[in-house]
């Protein structure tokens, strides 16, 4: 038969691993929660950021394409160099 201090010994070491575990158990559940929580808003402002650009790519045009680089080879303004440079930017 086991004496009384071992007994307290043994019940005082399970409620010390259980208050553990629980302590341990919520710690990795706010850190995953945090973590998925960041991922969401994250992946909300790409959205919002996308849709900023669609939209000013809709309302502005001209914006959209800022290298303005002319492409019509009879035209005056017509400048070689640009425009292979800008046609080795698509075609890499």
């Amino acid at each position: 038969m086991a004496s009384t201090g071992v007994n307290v010994l043994r019940w005082s070491a399970l409620a010390g691993g259980l208050f553990y575990g629980f302590s341990h158990q919520r710690a990795i559940t706010a850190t995953q929660k945090a973590n998925h929580s960041k991922h969401e808003y994250d992946q909300k402002a790409k959205l919002i950021e996308q849709a900023k650009a669609e939209y000013n790519k809709q309302k502005n045009p001209a914006a959209a394409s800022a290298d303005n680089v002319i492409t019509d080879v009879n035209s005056p303004q017509f400048d070689l160099e640009k425009f292979l440079i800008k046609v080795s930017k698509e075609n890499p």
